[in-house]
């Protein structure tokens, strides 16, 4: 990755900006990997970077969290492991295998992210460096506790040993114990306690009675009234105990040199894992400031050219949080053609503050970061050079003209066309009109190098240049002649007014000095400053005239879309009207066919009767059949009807048994049979009715796909079951990996819904954690499953997942 010949990190801030992102880095791995961060000319490596910092964003939208609190850089402890016969302390192991742990559950989510994630390729590319560390990991299981001792299950031997040291422990306290109540009978002891000196066992005994207690003093108290001594008759317990302790520290020293060398024989693989850890929360690091700042990624290519959109400045918008304030947005483009700005205006205007947050937007764009901004397009620049003087970023002895020509001659000697340069106040702290001669002289220099660059000036002269000059574009931040306030918006295709004397009257200088200054302007300059003030005055009126025609546009947009809504409630309470008209008259149809087909049946009545209820039927259909249409007419009023450009949207397919839905009347239909080419019967309820091909807005649902749901559409009963009669309400998936488990129980929990099981148990072990977290992750999003629960200790544990399925 190639950095910058040049930057002007430290002017343009960005250490400053460093630090605000380590905030949102919890880990000391993390903010290793951040100290590192600089930026590119890579593009290659940019686009990486800003694909994987996509990746990560969507991931966290979905829900998608990692924790990487307490990682740490474990390159020495790596580097030692490799080293023969050498040991890592328990801690140190512990913290190698924290690193493994992690790194082995960000490769099981990657390979198997969220089903709601789009897909990724850098995030997986980044993930696939990380090894398979499961049998690695299986030969430290149980053998760290958390607090960083050996468990003693670390080996056999070792918990052996520790059985033995606590027997014999309790046998020395034991015999300590009566050897006390012996003593306290005739107040030799000082207190009836049991004390270790030097890992022996102890009692404390008043100095003056140490004679009266046979064996050997191991110390005395703070104080000099207490002796501790170990009874001749616990000696030999003592000598016993120490020799178990050495046996354990020989064990421990066996283990520990075993398990670093299993860590050596890892070193490149868990160094490969740390990597991809670090860069991981580096990148959600960058997401998390991102949201914070509303930032988007930057467009950057060789071609680019400087687009900023409301961009804004990301430590002035930190500052101004607590106070509730809001950063003035700077907007600024430059095109092929145009490659200089000359910015110029009032002091505290915001000239400074533009050039800075270009430069930092720059360094940070090429640090693969995103930039507050509604939109950025920079070039990738092979350096940034800032000769910015102010008060706030260079010390008071690089304030001098001296100290501005040495940057600036740099500055001439190292810039490219391919480069950013950013002066600020250019030609001050000399004389007047020799500065602006010199600062003509330098902005023509950069602007025949090819360079962009950005200037800012008081200077009259580099505003006529700028207005007289192709390829430079005059610029200004915005004053407020009402107020004497300074807007800080970047006007750009005109001058500003450096306004010193307005402001100097702000700021509350003598009337009687302001009126002087004033006196004393010539006859030029006063001009050329009411021409500019008269000028940013009637900009200031077109901006307002345009925000009143754009809020005007708006009002319309909003009375557009509340005639839109109210005609799409009108139509909906036209369609309610008329499915209510629909029910009446299939309830009015059912009832008059059901007296109907009763009179038929009815073997008693005669055959006149039978003639009247033909006639009644022919008749309701009729009536069904003109209300019907009316109805449909009365419903057809739709804005399509009166466009004559409006075309209907065909469905190109209907097939027989096919669940379609009619635009005429808003409900579903099955179609029975095909008439004619344009032309179908469809069923609704108890209804046949023929339709035209046009009148079917989309096909709900196709026989061949669902035939299930086709039936019951037709008020067919259906139910389901299974071929097999004995369906087991266990399965065990104990030593399959993540995929083989996952299918395995997909297939039995198929099995257990169609068999109507109401409940079954999926075993798959404790182990690591990641088969138990993977399945049950799964099982909640299966459509089958109600309820996914941990069963009790007894029955499993965190060994089974108790699945409670749907009726």
């Amino acid at each position: 990755m190639p950095p910058l010949t040049h930057s002007s990190a430290r002017v343009l801030e960005y250490e400053s900006f460093r630090e605000l992102l380590r905030g949102y880095i919890s880990s000391p791995l993390g903010r290793t990997k951040l100290d590192a961060l600089a930026p590119s000319s890579d593009q290659r490596w940019i686009e990486e970077q800003q694909q994987l910092t996509a990746e990560v964003r969507e991931f966290r939208r979905v829900g998608g969290r990692f924790d990487f609190f307490g990682l740490l850089d474990a390159t020495y402890l790596l580097e030692k492991s490799r080293i023969a016969g050498a040991t890592l302390e328990t801690t140190e192991i512990r913290d190698v295998l924290l690193v493994v742990d992690r790194a082995s559950e960000w490769r099981e989510i990657a390979l198997n992210p969220p089903a709601a994630m789009k897909p990724w390729t850098a995030g997986r590319s980044l993930s696939l460096r990380i090894e398979d560390f499961t049998e690695f990991q299986r030969g430290f299981h149980n053998k760290i506790l958390p607090d960083g001792t050996l468990d003693d299950r670390a080996s056999p031997e070792l918990a052996r040993i520790r059985r033995e040291m606590e027997k014999q422990r309790r046998a020395i306290q034991e015999s300590l114990r009566g050897y006390l109540r012996r003593l306290a009978e005739g107040g030799t002891v000082q207190d009836e306690l049991i004390t270790i000196r030097g890992e022996r066992f102890v009692i404390p005994v008043k100095v003056e009675q140490k004679r009266r207690v046979q064996g050997v003093v191991h110390g005395a108290s703070s104080s000099g009234q207490t002796v501790f001594v170990e009874p001749l008759e616990t000696i030999e317990q003592n000598n016993e105990l120490v020799r178990l302790l050495e046996e354990e520290q020989s064990e421990i020293h066996r283990i520990l040199l075993e398990m670093t060398r299993r860590i050596g024989e890892k070193a490149e693989a868990i160094r490969a894992g740390s990597d991809v850890l670090s860069e991981l929360e580096l990148q959600f690091a960058k997401v998390r400031f991102a949201e914070d700042y509303n930032c988007v990624p930057a467009k950057c290519s060789a071609q680019s050219a400087v687009n900023l959109q409301n961009a804004r400045h990301p430590l002035l918008e930190r500052n101004l949080k607590p106070k509730n304030g809001r950063v003035v947005p700077l907007t600024m483009e430059l095109d092929g053609e145009k490659r200089q700005i000359i910015i110029t205006g009032p002091n505290t205007g915001g000239k400074t503050v533009g050039l800075k947050t270009l430069g930092l937007l720059a360094l940070m764009a090429q640090s693969g970061i995103p930039v507050p901004a509604d939109r950025a397009e920079l070039p990738i620049f092979d350096a940034v050079l800032a000769d910015i003087g102010d008060y706030q970023s260079i010390e008071q002895n690089l304030s001098t003209f001296s100290a501005h020509v040495t940057n600036i001659d740099f500055i001439s000697r190292t810039a490219t066309a391919d480069s950013l340069v950013l002066l600020d106040e250019l030609g001050s702290a000399t004389d007047p009109e020799e500065g602006a001669a010199l600062a003509v002289a330098i902005a023509d220099y950069f602007r025949r190098s090819g360079c962009i660059s950005v200037i800012s000036t008081h200077h009259t002269s580099l505003k006529v240049y700028g207005a007289n000059t192709p390829g430079v574009l005059n610029a200004a931040v915005g004053f407020n002649e009402a107020n004497l306030q300074p807007t800080y918006e970047l006007k750009i295709g005109v001058p500003g007014a450096s306004a010193g004397i307005n402001i100097a009257q702000r700021l509350g200088l003598n009337p009687t000095i302001i009126d002087s200054a004033r006196s004393r302007l010539g006859t030029q300059a006063r001009d050329v400053g009411e021409f500019l003030d008269r000028l940013h005055a009637e900009l200031r009126s077109v901006a307002n005239e345009r925000t009143h025609l754009k809020e005007r546009e708006m009002e319309l947009e909003r009375e557009k879309a509340h005639l839109a809504a109210e005609g799409r409630k009108e139509q909906q309470a036209k369609i309610k009207e008329l499915e209510k008209k629909l029910e009446s008259l299939l309830r009015d149809f059912e009832y008059h066919a059901r007296e109907a087909v009763t009179a038929v049946q009815d073997r008693t009545a005669s055959q006149k009767l039978s003639k009247d209820a033909e006639r009644r039927m022919a008749r309701l259909k009729r009536d069904f059949q003109e209300q019907f249409d009316s109805a449909v007419v009365a419903h057809s009023t739709g804005s399509d009807r009166n466009d004559p450009n409006a075309q209907p949207r065909m469905v190109k397919r209907v097939s027989e048994g096919d669940s379609v839905k009619l635009k005429s009347m808003g409900r579903n239909a099955i179609v029975t049979r095909r008439i004619d080419d344009s032309h179908y019967e469809v069923e609704i309820g108890v209804m046949k009715m023929k339709i035209a091909h046009e009148d079917i807005a989309e096909v709900i649902s196709r026989t061949a796909e669902s035939p299930v749901q086709a039936a019951r559409a037709r008020g067919i009963s259906v139910s389901l079951q299974s071929e097999e009669t004995n369906v087991p309400s266990e399965i065990n998936v104990i030593g399959r990996n993540v995929d083989e488990a996952t299918q395995e129980v997909e297939k039995f929990v198929d099995r257990a819904f169609l068999a109507g099981l109401p409940k079954v148990r999926v075993v798959h072990g404790s182990g690591m954690g990641i088969l138990r977290k993977a399945l049950r992750q799964y099982l909640q999003k299966h459509p089958h499953v109600a309820t996914v629960t941990e069963p009790p200790h007894n029955e499993g544990g965190g060994g089974a997942t108790v699945v409670e399925l749907r009726v």
